[in-house]
């Protein structure tokens, strides 16, 4: 598997340029589409705040000046990375993929599918906690670890350095290492761009890294707590959490206590990680959201 490079730094744009867009179009989805299923207005939203983004990498970046329209329509459009700077750098010597990782995107796309079908047989069967967690893992595995790579693997066959957005985070030694390496390189890419790196110099590393969560725990509720109506502030205080763990990791405590590495390392990231998780997909979520999202897509299959 191809490893991160180093993000290069990119240019600054102007407000109406690089923000507007990213401002407008959510904010036309929750004048518009509002009173839709819970499920439609999550989606909308989701959508229209990524592509804000995604156009903001676009106009921020200085290697893209250069390219093909056939490269800009493939980085917009094809591919869920937000390292424009990566992409669009033609100097770069990308690994070729190996036959066993294609095959493991594949094999895990397929199972992302099955997981979603056997959530959509049991919405009305099993109870919806575990019934909505089955949909939202299915999910996940289907883009982020089966679709998304196969495309990671399509772009960098032909010698673009598009990596992996997820690098197996089941390894993760620790809270940093998962949310830092591992998991969702896109959003990791935007956060460092935009909101660690302008503050780094004004508020010190660790302040800027704890605003970096805070930034992701609005948008997660923007995206999550808006559409179901309920768990309002619930994702943000799971994100300030794991910035707070990664603060305990850095820590004396944690030097004494080895919190980093090894076994103690291991289970301290799961802990942190995954039993506040009912936190960021809160009950009000996975009811009004999830579960409706199900049935709908059973209705209609």
């Amino acid at each position: 598997m191809a490893t991160a490079t180093k993000r290069t730094p990119t240019a600054q744009v102007t407000p109406l340029r690089g923000w507007l867009p990213l401002v407008m179009m959510p904010a036309a989805v929750m004048l518009f589409i509002n009173r839709w299923p819970a499920w439609i207005f999550m989606w909308a939203l989701a959508f229209t705040i990524y592509a804000g983004f995604k156009g903001l990498t676009y106009a921020d970046s200085v290697a893209a000046r250069d390219a093909s329209a056939r490269r800009v329509m493939g980085y917009l459009f094809f591919w869920p990375g937000m390292n424009a700077e990566a992409f669009f750098d033609n100097t770069r010597n990308v690994p070729r993929p190996t036959q066993s990782e294609w095959h493991w995107a594949i094999a895990t796309c397929a199972s992302g599918v099955l997981l979603m079908g056997a959530a959509i047989q049991a919405v009305d069967v099993w109870p919806p906690f575990i019934v909505g967690w089955l949909g939202m893992v299915a999910i996940v595995v289907t883009l982020h670890f089966g679709l998304f790579h196969l495309l990671s693997l399509t772009w960098r066959s032909i010698g673009v350095d598009a990596p992996p957005l997820m690098d197996a985070p089941l390894r993760s030694s620790s809270v940093s290492d998962f949310w830092g390496r591992r998991w969702n390189r896109a959003f990791r890419d935007l956060g460092h761009t935009y909101i660690f790196h302008p503050l780094h110099r004004r508020l010190g590393g660790e302040l800027a890294m704890l605003a970096v969560f805070l930034f992701s725990g609005v948008v997660h509720d923007l995206v999550i707590s808006l559409p179901a109506r309920g768990g309002w502030g619930l994702p943000t205080m799971y994100f300030i959490l794991q910035g707070l763990a990664i603060v305990l990791e850095r820590s004396r405590i944690s030097a004494k206590w080895n919190l980093r590495h090894g076994v103690r390392g291991r289970l301290f990231a799961t802990a942190v990680i995954v039993l506040p998780a009912p936190m960021l997909f809160h009950v009000a979520f996975i009811e009004r959201v999830v579960i409706p999202m199900l049935r709908a897509w059973g209705a209609s299959g």
